[in-house]
């Protein structure tokens, strides 16, 4: 039988989640209306919209029908994985679509703008409110090594709708980085889903050390990147193309150079956290 449970649409994260619901609505409505643009960024922006209002919608359903306690997984870790992939998915809408498809005189693509910057605060906001903190017990994706494994998979995103097939294939250093991103953005897939699924169990060695030997693997698969990508990609072409349009292939590329390098960082950061807690702190 199902419960009705109003108390989730009145508790801070609840009314958090009806706004993002409702500005992220908006936002993809606003840039549906305007017309259609044949581009992955533009792609990208209107699944982000559109997947974050509509799972966000499902979540508070859910909720407020108590039907989330009889799903099979781990709720609090789903809930919060996805919010922090929410903040970064719009964070990132909220950058490239009035760098590329707004201008002065645009009236509904800066509305669409504002409202999907007002929606990035909400998730933000519902991060803050779900995070884990010290001394409390959650689940591994409201901690900080499991925020990160988000936004390592949210940078491989990013990389991957910024590639042209066209370009690296012609090059196999290009080829190997591109394998790179791949494996592990799998690797960090699989870690969240297993989370999720609360499968965890099923890895035959301590995950902890699992995940501070991938963290290890990816520092040094990610340098090779860091040295590869601008290598070959930017053999012919040191600066931009004079006559490049809006939509430059070499904006790409540095696009792509650019996360390469954050998520280096992002991976040491990991990588030394891991460290820490599996060789400096020991369980009480």
């Amino acid at each position: 039988m199902v419960t009705l449970d109003t108390r989730t649409l009145t508790v801070p994260v609840g009314i958090v989640r009806m706004l993002e619901v409702v500005l992220t609505c908006i936002s993809f409505s606003l840039v549906a209306s305007v017309g259609h643009i044949g581009t992955s960024y533009w792609a990208w922006c209107m699944f982000t919209w559109v997947f974050c209002c509509f799972v966000t919608l499902l979540i508070l359903i859910m909720e407020f029908s108590t039907l989330h306690a009889r799903v099979p997984i781990s709720w609090d870790d789903f809930t919060t994985a996805f919010a922090m992939l929410s903040t970064l998915m719009v964070l990132a809408a909220s950058i490239i679509y009035p760098t590329f498809f707004t201008c002065v005189s645009c009236g509904k693509q800066i509305a669409a703008t504002v409202t999907s910057c007002l929606a990035f605060i909400l998730y933000a906001t519902e991060v803050g409110l779900a995070r884990a903190k010290p001394g409390e017990i959650s689940g591994f994706l409201s901690t900080v090594p499991g925020l990160l494994k988000v936004l390592e998979a949210f940078v491989a995103c990013i990389i991957f709708i910024s590639l042209d097939h066209g370009r690296y294939s012609q090059f196999p250093g290009l080829q190997w980085c591109v394998a790179v991103y791949s494996l592990c953005f799998i690797f960090a897939l699989i870690i969240i889903l297993f989370t999720i699924c609360r499968l965890l169990s099923l890895f035959p060695f301590p995950f902890d050390k699992v995940l501070t030997g991938y963290n290890v693997l990816a520092v040094l698969m990610y340098m090779t990147c860091v040295v590869i990508w601008p290598l070959y990609s930017f053999q012919n072409n040191h600066s931009r193309p004079s006559g490049c349009g809006r939509n430059c292939y070499w904006d790409n590329q540095v696009v792509v150079a650019f996360m390469t390098c954050f998520n280096l960082v992002v991976y040491i950061v990991d990588t030394v956290y891991s460290f820490r807690l599996v060789f400096f702190i020991t369980p009480a």
